[in-house]
């Protein structure tokens, strides 16, 4: 059973500017970790265009073959790493798993 795993980040920066910043580098660094962990079959990261005070920062879309991928994927350092970056400039996260 196939299992989509989105996520969503509130980023911490008060200004534009910053918070375009560290939505590119997210979506950058999130998005690279498809050519290192064998375990993602799709990822999708998007910066949110439109209501920005009510809306959520950016979005994660990714895809595994299982929930053991999943759990394979969020424990290997190059998305530990990704992570530790993410963590540094988010002020809230959202996720949800679900089979498809």
């Amino acid at each position: 059973m196939s299992i989509r795993h989105i996520v969503l980040w509130k980023l911490a920066a008060d200004d534009a500017d910053t918070r375009a910043l560290h939505a590119e580098q997210i979506a950058e660094r999130l998005t690279a970790l498809k050519d290192v962990i064998d375990e993602i079959q799709h990822i999708e990261v998007g910066r949110n265009v439109a209501n920005p005070q009510s809306n959520w920062d950016v979005a994660l879309v990714s895809e595994f073959a299982d929930v053991d991928a999943l759990e394979r994927y969020q424990v290997h350092p190059a998305h530990q790493e990704v992570a530790g970056f993410v963590r540094s400039v988010v002020a809230e996260r959202s996720s949800v798993d679900y089979p498809f």
